[in-house]
């Protein structure tokens, strides 16, 4: 585990981007990607940026169950704006959160991690310490699976809609064990809610009760924290 203390949202997605170079430049050809304002800094850093990703693969971390890929809610919608429109990739996957049988669409998606294993996966973490969509008390060897979300995930949500009562109660997400499959993991957190999460992530014991624990295991996980949520380190 590396931990990176910065000064600004700006700095992190710079370092996040030089880490994703080392990576690409070493062979890397799937990227993990998440959705929420905390990878924002690093698609901006990758906007700006002359890199060409035509020839790399992305794979999402989770979806809406509900949504269509044209809801402007979506997380579909969300990375075609913040970062498909202006850098595409070869094949970019996400649940299909309007799929009649989300049993088969968790297996459809499990075999696509199969078929692409994940080099560089970015994370943000949840004020509950979920990774994803897994919430308190996923198991740690879970794959792709149907969530029902927390209320403090709705709550947490609810910024991006008009009312919380819009938010999606279920989602669609890539599993604790597909998420510690990827080679390199970072992940970044920003402000003061995030502190007591990142704190018990790092120094906590590693417990289904805060799903980020299990990154205490993982052989290349790199965090960018801000100082704020960094303050409980």
């Amino acid at each position: 585990m590396k931990m990176i203390t910065v000064t600004s949202k700006e700095e992190a997605g710079k370092i996040a981007l030089e880490l994703l170079e080392e990576k690409l430049a070493s062979g890397a050809k799937t990227l993990g990607l998440a959705t929420g304002s905390t990878p924002l800094p690093f698609y901006q850093a990758i906007k700006d940026s002359s890199m060409d990703f035509s020839q790399i693969t992305s794979i999402n971390l989770d979806e809406y169950v509900g949504l269509s890929a044209d809801d402007p809610q979506s997380y579909a919608y969300f990375m075609q704006k913040e970062l498909f429109a202006a850098k595409p990739f070869k094949a970019s996957f996400l649940p299909n959160g309007l799929a009649a049988d989300l049993t088969a669409e968790c297996h459809r998606y499990n075999d696509l991690l199969q078929r692409y294993p994940i080099d560089f996966q970015i994370l943000g973490i949840g004020r509950n310490g979920h990774i994803g969509f897994n919430e308190p008390g996923t198991s740690f060897d879970s794959q792709t699976h149907l969530v029902d979300l927390a209320p403090s995930t709705i709550e947490a949500n609810s910024r991006f809609f008009e009312e919380v009562s819009q938010v999606p109660k279920q989602a669609l997400s890539m599993g604790i064990a597909s998420i510690m499959a990827a080679k390199r993991i970072v992940l970044m957190a920003f402000g003061q809610d995030k502190a007591d999460a990142l704190a018990a992530m790092v120094k906590g014991p590693i417990t289904e009760d805060l799903p980020a624990s299990i990154l205490q295991k993982h052989e290349d996980l790199i965090i960018i924290a801000d100082q704020a949520a960094a303050s409980k380190l």
